[in-house]
């Protein structure tokens, strides 16, 4: 028989154990539950609810567990439920689970309502506004700042200027000193905050506040960006040199618009593409933006290749062909109304070249010959 100290020593053993056995328990428990949220939701939820309970204290397993149920619920239609499985979610983020673990979490989350939620208005505000109190309690800045740019982001998708203005002021206040002035230190967050501002006012078109915010923007020197920001900045500073016929500086805007989405890997490098050819037409220059190394690779993408073929008859002044193109290529140049806004710039500048060429050999003209000649022009 083994003395008292074996005793004590297999005792303090067992009850070592005893903790992970039921944590194996906690585990098992979720994934037997996550295996049913296909075929048996109902279960699933009363299966989660179970891994709640069965942890002494709030940890990992009730994380991920409640995570699952916010999920469900919301496939499922029950809104009110979800809120309240979201809500008792929330409060495991101050110690139950690490900063980043939570953090991606829910970003995780808010991705999944905000992409299937969009015309349900009073989930989207309620879901949102949990979310940020939560953070703020949390005291966790850097999400609460991420949470109300995805918020921003969704209201301009909506065209909710309204609801966007006042979480705008909002972020602006956090990037400012206590003297109200922008805080340079927080140069990428301001800059964030730039990009989707201008984006409201290049779609209001607001001008002059567009003007003022995007020279702002670029005089930000300490920040570090994601090159897709400063894509944003570009591209609407871009529209807003073509708004005030300023050819050339929007060229300049829309090929760093270009390659900041092209290093981002962004499908908007197409786009400013498009536009920084719109641009150098406009601008009658004479030379080929496919010519660089950096728009080289983009020069038959499908996409693009009815613009090349445009450039091509309106530095050879074919009207003929230049319009032939515009309708055999609708959908890639007609279709986006920034472009089509400036088409008929482009047919005025070449129904004037054609003319000039046409009168160029004579000394002296007859008003009814010119008149002819333009009616031919219009009516091609």
């Amino acid at each position: 028989m083994g003395s008292d100290a074996d005793m004590e020593d297999y005792g303090f053993e067992y009850s070592d154990d005893e903790p992970e056995e039921q944590d194996v328990d906690i585990e098992n428990q979720y994934y037997n539950s996550k295996g049913m949220v296909e075929t048996d939701p109902e279960g699933a939820l009363a299966g989660f609810d179970q891994v709640v309970h069965m942890e002494p204290e709030k940890a990992e397993w009730g994380f991920k567990a409640l995570k699952q149920t916010v999920k469900l619920y919301y496939r499922l239609g029950k809104y009110k439920e979800m809120m309240d499985a979201y809500r008792e979610m929330l409060t495991y983020i101050k110690s139950a689970v690490t900063r980043n673990y939570s953090e991606k979490c829910i970003n995780n989350i808010m991705d999944f309502v905000s992409g299937s939620a969009s015309q349900n208005f009073s989930l989207l505000q309620e879901f949102y506004q949990t979310t940020l109190k939560a953070l703020e309690e949390a005291k966790n800045e850097r999400l609460w700042f991420k949470t109300n740019l995805k918020l921003c982001k969704i209201w301009f998708d909506m065209g909710e200027y309204g609801r966007m203005s006042k979480i705008l002021k909002e972020l602006h206040r956090s990037c400012q000193r206590e003297d109200g002035s922008d805080d340079q230190k927080k140069g990428t967050q301001l800059l964030e905050v730039y990009a989707i501002e201008i984006q409201m006012y290049t779609e209001t078109k607001n001008n002059k506040k567009l003007k003022e915010l995007y020279l702002r923007a670029l005089s930000i020197k300490s920040a570090i960006p994601h090159p897709r920001i400063m894509g944003i900045i570009r591209e609407c500073g871009g529209k807003m040199h073509m708004a005030e016929r300023q050819w050339a500086e929007a060229a300049t805007d829309f090929f760093e618009a270009f390659k900041n989405y092209d290093e981002a890997g962004n499908p908007r490098r197409i786009q400013c593409l498009k536009y920084l050819v719109l641009a150098n037409m406009l601008m009658e220059s004479e030379v080929n933006p496919f010519d660089g190394q950096e728009a080289k690779p983009y020069k038959n993408d499908p996409e693009i290749l009815a613009m090349t073929n445009l450039i091509a008859a309106y530095q050879k002044n074919d009207i003929m062909e230049f319009e032939k193109i515009l309708k055999s290529n609708r959908r890639t140049i007609m279709d986006d109304p920034f472009i089509r806004n400036y088409i008929e710039d482009l047919l005025k500048n070449i129904r004037t070249q054609v003319l000039l060429k046409l009168i160029k050999p004579y000394t002296r003209i007859r008003i009814p010959f010119i008149s002819q000649v333009t009616h031919s022009l219009y009516c091609s």
